[in-house]
């Protein structure tokens, strides 16, 4: 009885669940056709210019999260051969800085150097005789001496006895001269004399180097005619400095009724302290035999240097 049942079932089709519709080509046909179309029309008519639009800023949120990934490997790159760049530049400017900043302290050194020498070669000293342009090297290493020593000597027809000068007035005296160097006495020093007058009324005096960087003028009475500020100039009497150069200021003035003489203080005019540059006077050529060399005794014998006594008073 179920054979037979089984023999009358005839065989069934499984429903399909989707509906299908045209097929895939029918579908590119259409849709083919139909780009065509629009494109033609919209070529003429350019009526989708406003969708088109709409369409790409609605699409432009999309296309930058797109671009995250790419821009962040692309700015990280930049952003470390930009540093690396930075601080090599950096690094160079901060040295050229360095160097600019050392070449304008020298050019301020240098700009103060040359208005010195200009003032020296065009000032109101009377270079009378020919002078010697020169630098000073160091001070003297003895410390109860006020002595500097040049960068001039024998080798540039320096001579012991010269008078030494800068713009505002005399600075010493040549007193050792080597091969290429000279020792250079300053007038403020205990062992140098120095004539000179008094240019309100030409009095004559001898003034004499201290202690303390000041000129001391002993042996003139307690009325003598000079008051404090009086300018002390050069007499020429020794045929050593030329007349008329500027010495000292008087500034200080002492009577004492029990003494017979006067002490009269002055400060030197020339500022060996603040220059670099000085002027080596020529010797007058009937003053050239008369400087006294020391170590007469050792005539015979070759000197290696000049040397002569600070100049004292006439």
């Amino acid at each position: 009885m179920l054979k037979g049942v089984h023999q009358k079932l005839e065989p069934q089709q499984t429903p399909a669940f989707f509906v299908h519709g045209a097929s895939p080509f029918s579908r590119m046909v259409l849709f083919c056709a139909l780009s065509i179309t629009l494109m033609a029309v919209d070529a003429k008519l350019n009526y989708l210019s406003q969708v088109r639009q709409a369409f790409i800023g609605g699409l432009h949120p999309i296309e930058r999260i797109a671009d995250i990934p790419s821009e962040f490997i692309r700015d990280a790159s930049r952003y470390f051969s930009v540093h690396n760049e930075l601080v090599q530049e950096n690094y160079i400017l901060k040295q050229q800085a360095f160097e600019h900043a050392i070449k304008l302290q020298r050019l301020n050194t240098l700009q103060v150097e040359n208005d010195h020498l200009r003032s020296l070669l065009g000032g109101v000293i009377p270079i009378h005789p020919k002078a010697i342009l020169g630098d000073i090297s160091h001070t003297g290493r003895d410390p109860f001496r006020n002595v500097v020593i040049i960068n001039r000597g024998s080798r540039h027809n320096i001579q012991a006895g010269q008078a030494v000068v800068d713009a505002k007035g005399v600075l010493g005296q040549v007193t050792r001269v080597y091969p290429f160097s000279s020792e250079v006495t300053l007038i403020t020093d205990k062992n140098l004399s120095i004539p000179v007058q008094v240019e309100r009324n030409q009095l004559r005096a001898i003034a004499f180097g201290q202690s303390g960087n000041t000129l001391d003028i002993p042996y003139l009475p307690t009325n003598v005619d000079i008051k404090i500020g009086d300018k002390l100039v050069t007499s020429g009497i020794d045929g050593i400095y030329p007349a008329g150069l500027a010495v000292a200021t008087v500034t200080k003035i002492d009577q004492d009724p029990k003494s017979p003489f006067a002490k009269i203080i002055s400060t030197p005019t020339a500022k060996v302290s603040h220059h670099l540059q000085l002027l080596i006077l020529e010797l007058p050529e009937s003053k050239e035999a008369q400087i006294p060399l020391p170590d007469t005794d050792n005539a015979l014998q070759k000197p290696t240097e000049q040397e002569v006594q600070p100049n004292a008073h006439p």
